[in-house]
């Protein structure tokens, strides 16, 4: 009698439970029949040992007879395979009033009371020790765990069912829906052969029904899903005889070690609940029949979907704000390199959703792709569970390899993609439901004869619903969306399409769905003439020039394919992962993204569309192999020409994405007081119009990245570097600023206080946001360890409450190890070096001392204090302080705190031709504690000098150049140069 598992699903509205089904389960309430207020699926967030409704039998009481036999140490009973408790019943045995044989329960023999109450009336006890109950997954025998023991890892009561779900979830074949079926039909045979066991075969009349709820009563089991159960019963059974069948259920679940959620409840107490419980609710949708009395079931199934849609004007709402909270709390699944398939948005939740919405008849979600892109995450949970072994959802960097072999898939990249792909279409599919739901219930809220007077309003001239105002050529809004015009043609007006989405954008409108699949059925009846004709160009820079508003048109235009078959290279970026922590989007989004801060910085160039256009191009080359510049430079000429621009205008676009990089590369790795530095940036961009468009794409591409790659620090740099190139460009002078080699005032002042002294001596300069070159507060600690402190010049010098970082100046008496052991006391105090400068005076003509100006940041707390910079500082170089062996200690012990993943090995270059009076080594690593203590140890040990260092942190990357010389203050030899680069590499390799 009961039907197939997951049949009659879909998102149409007015099919079955399963239209409006959810990975909830009825949780049960504290004992008084509340639902649980725990996780949003349902289950019961009851405290260890507290015994709830939903807890295995005996929680809460110390009582013997509800644990029966000797039990091991965690409090759990010991059953063997096939044989009742010691003093109790065989758990195959006829509970009492259902079958022939007497069943005693336990020896306390008293039912629990209370409605819906299975729980024993015994004295209260101690709980034994790891003895949890009416959590999620909770089992006698896993100290409550939310993790099962592995298949087959201990022996079980029911052999048959282990054994043959042990080969249905090992043996190659079919997986996806076919295995997830098979699973849920071999789940409902022993479900319900245990239950006609227990209750002696009842079935229609009996008032007894075993019900699937949630994730199981669709028929979505995966090899870890839980097993969401509800024992329904009428009321007519004692509570002794319910609770008693209750425990012949729940038991060999446990045995098995399957994460079970369950509850006991009457018809009257689960719509009690689900009125209660948005999310228990939820779960009721999805109720399907597995064995007793059918007709229970199918009450329970009618009620359920009659209360939702009732109360459907209520609930929605509510449940929007759900996923919206989700969606914040989670993230957005597209965009994730780890993303949570389930509870982030556009996962398994938000479809669970989008079918109870469906299920309401308020509203219907788009249906083309969901259904697939629902199977392809459900089929990668499967391959995630049975390659970790546990019950997760989170696709890990560690496990994604795993998860696309066992797909069949080619590699991990390939398998983010499809996640990507699919969670798109859901979030899609969401956005446009929802909006649907709101139209609709705002509708409602108005009364028929107040709706009538709208109406007659608008008629003369007034702002009802219905009306249609005009926003471009073609293109009308319409209750809160942009939709295409009675009169409009699109088959014969190629460039509508574009202009509905500029003037949706611009007015800060959804694209109707409608309208984008008549727009999409004419561009591919009669596409745009290639090259485009200049209203579409205008078009399409008008819609990236939006602002924020362009993400929704363009998302619409992606869901629906147009994007790929205006601009045919987007396919390859269109959801491609990057494997860059510093990034926080996929390729597409990134530079959809790009556009959008490129909007704001239009005002600061002569060409803001060629600015828009090399925002959207600058990284379409990183679906190409080798570096994504220069492939990205071909494509964007060829994209550029398609758009409809001039052989003048396509040179521009394709230097700026050609050289994106330059600004920020150089300004963060080389001595930008160096001329070698500035030429080459000047003979690489041309002109100045070119340089002022680079420098904007610059911002906007390290905006667009994320926080990491950004900051006040980074965009001085970029403009000291765009100032003296422009300079040199337009023939005058290059400003000279702090990079030349006479000291400043102070750097001398240090410089003598130390030769004095014989130690060295420290100054710390902290300086805010916005505040002006002097406007800082210095302290300074000298030999003798006294601090003084000096405010500058302004008049108000208030700390901001967050500083750009901190100047901190050194000056020692020149000796060997000065770099590593500065850059070690600088690590041991967790301060980030974001910039480094040496080089060497003689301030009195007495011998040389060495000045070191860092940049840096506090990793986290407060800035130490200088005095005891200075003490380390002399210690690490009179030896006394084992700075190597302390910096190891700190990273063992994050090492064994840490979980990531395998970082690639550092590399170390000559980067020939950058400086004329020096050789530039670069070092890409993983950042870490110490590492420039150990790239500044590695170079004391080749012999050489560092005359400078230029530090840069891009998320867990860094990158770092040093310029260095031999004893002479001389460039190195080439082989000379390489065999140092090489020595580096090694030490950073051990």
């Amino acid at each position: 009698m009961k039907p197939e598992p997951g049949s009659g699903s879909g998102y149409g509205s007015g099919s079955g439970p399963e239209d409006g089904r959810s990975d909830t389960v009825p949780g049960p309430g504290p004992g008084d029949g509340r639902p649980g207020s725990g996780s949003e699926d349902g289950r019961p967030d009851t405290e260890p040992g507290s015994g709830s409704e939903g807890g295995r039998p005996g929680s809460g009481s110390g009582s013997e007879d509800r644990r029966p036999g000797s039990g091991s140490e965690d409090g759990r009973p010991v059953i063997e395979p096939g044989s009742g408790p010691e003093g109790g019943r065989p758990d195959t045995e006829p509970v009492p009033g259902f079958g022939p044989g007497p069943g005693p329960g336990p020896e306390d023999g008293r039912p629990g009371s209370g409605s819906g109450d299975r729980r024993p009336d015994t004295e209260p006890g101690p709980v034994p020790k790891g003895d949890r109950h009416g959590t999620k997954g909770d089992r006698p025998g896993t100290n409550g765990g939310h993790h099962p023991a592995p298949e087959g890892s201990r022996p079980a009561p029911e052999s048959g069912y282990s054994a043959d779900r042990l080969r249905l979830l090992q043996t190659p074949g079919p997986g996806g829906p076919e295995r997830r079926s098979a699973l849920a039909r071999l789940t409902d045979d022993w479900l319900a052969s245990l239950f006609r066991g227990a209750a002696g075969g009842a079935e229609a009349g009996s008032g007894l029904a075993l019900v699937a709820v949630g994730g199981y009563g669709r028929g979505e089991l995966s090899p870890r899903s839980d097993l969401d159960l509800l024992l329904l019963h009428d009321g007519k059974a004692g509570a002794r005889t319910v609770a008693a069948l209750a425990d012949q259920l729940w038991y060999p679940v446990w045995d098995l070690n399957l994460a079970l959620d369950h509850s006991v409840r009457t018809p009257s107490e689960a719509r009690k609940a689900a009125r209660d419980d948005l999310k228990v609710q939820l779960g009721l949708l999805d109720a399907r029949h597995l064995a007793g009395d059918p007709n229970l079931t199918s009450a329970l199934r009618g009620t359920a979907l009659a209360d939702w849609r009732e109360q459907a004007p209520k609930r929605l709402p509510e449940l929007h704000e759900m996923c919206r909270e989700r969606a914040s709390r989670q993230g957005e699944l597209q965009y994730l390199l780890e993303p949570d398939l389930k509870e982030a948005r556009g996962g398994l939740r938000d479809a669970t959703a989008l079918r109870a919405v469906a299920a309401s008849w308020l509203a219907d979600a788009p249906r083309e792709g969901l259904e697939a892109a629902h199977t392809r995450l459900l089929d990668v949970r499967d391959a995630l569970h049975l390659t970790t072994g546990r019950a997760t959802d989170r696709l890990a960097l560690q496990e994604q390899d795993q998860v696309a072999e066992a797909l069949g898939v080619l590699d991990a990249d390939v398998l983010l993609r499809q996640v990507y792909e699919s969670a798109r279409t859901i979030s899609y599919a969401s956005d446009i439901t929802w909006r649907e739901v709101g139209r609709v219930l705002r509708s409602r809220s108005v009364r028929p004869v107040l709706r009538g007077l709208l109406k007659g309003r608008t008629a003369g001239g007034g702002t009802g619903r219905g009306e249609r105002s005009p926003l471009a050529e073609g293109v009308v809004e319409l209750d809160g969306e942009a939709v295409l015009a009675r009169t409009a043609r699109p088959e014969h007006d190629p460039v509508l399409l574009l202009r509905a989405a500029a003037a949706a954008a611009q007015a800060g409108l959804p694209l109707s769905r409608h309208a984008v699949r008549r727009l999409r059925t004419a561009a591919t009846t009669r596409p745009l003439p290639v090259p485009w004709p200049a209203e579409a160009r205008e078009q399409l820079i008008t819609l990236l020039g939006a602002g924020a508003q362009t993400v929704p048109v363009w998302e619409a235009l992606e869901a629906e394919g147009i994007v790929s078959r205006l601009l045919p290279d987007w396919e390859r970026v269109r959801c491609r992962p990057q494997r860059n922590a510093v990034h926080r989007w996929t390729v597409d989004r990134h530079l959809i993204e790009t556009a959008v801060r490129a909007s704001a910085l239009t005002r600061r160039v002569h060409r803001p569309d060629l600015l828009l256009i090399a925002a959207l191009l600058h990284d379409i080359g990183k679906g190409w192999p080798g570096d994504h510049s220069v492939s990205g430079e071909t494509i964007a000429r060829d994209m550029a020409a398609r758009i409809g621009f001039d052989a003048r205008d396509v040179a521009v676009i394709a230097t700026l994405v050609r050289h994106h990089l330059l600004l920020i590369e150089t300004a963060t790795r080389r001595d930008l007081g160096d001329p070698a530095t500035v030429e080459a940036v000047a003979d690489t961009v041309g002109t100045i119009g070119t340089l002022e468009l680079l420098h904007a794409l610059t911002e906007a591409d390290a905006l667009a990245t994320g926080p990491a790659a950004w900051s006040t620090w980074r965009g001085s740099l970029v403009a000291d570097l765009v100032k003296r190139v422009t300079a040199r460009l337009a023939g005058e002078a290059v400003p000279e600023g702090r990079t030349t080699d006479e000291p400043t005032a102070e750097q001398e002042r240090l410089a003598v206080e130390a030769w004095r002294s014989g130690g060295p001596v420290l100054a710390l300069h902290t300086r805010a946001e916005g505040q002006g070159e002097t406007e800082y507060a210095s302290k300074a600690a000298g030999a003798d360890g006294d601090v003084v402190v000096d405010m500058g010049t302004g008049p108000d010098v208030a700390p901001e409450p967050e500083p750009v970082g901190v100047e901190l100046l050194m000056a020692v008496p020149d000796q060997p190890g000065v770099l590593p052991a500065a850059a070690g006391v600088l690590a041991m105090h967790r301060l980030t070096v974001r910039a480094a400068d040496l080089r060497s005076v003689d301030p009195i003509g007495e011998g040389p001392v060495l000045l070191l100006s860092w940049r840096v940041a506090a990793e986290y707390g407060s800035l130490p204090q200088t005095v005891r910079l200075r003490a380390d500082l002399v210690r690490a170089l009179d030896g006394s302080l084992d700075v190597p062996a302390r910096l190891a200690e700190r990273e063992q012990a994050y090492a064994r705190r840490s979980r990531g993943v395998q970082a690639p090995p550092p590399r170390v270059t000559v980067a020939p031709g950058s400086s004329q009076s020096a050789t530039v080594i670069e070092v890409r690593a993983q950042d870490a504690q110490g590492l420039l203590h150990r790239i500044g140890r590695a170079l004391e040990a080749a012999g050489v000098t560092v005359r400078s260092a230029h530090v840069s942190t891009l998320g867990a990357n860094a990158v770092d150049a040093f310029y260095v010389t031999n004893e002479k203050g001389e460039p190195l030899p080439d082989a000379a140069a390489t065999e140092v680069a090489q020595a580096v590499e090694r030490a950073l390799k051990q």
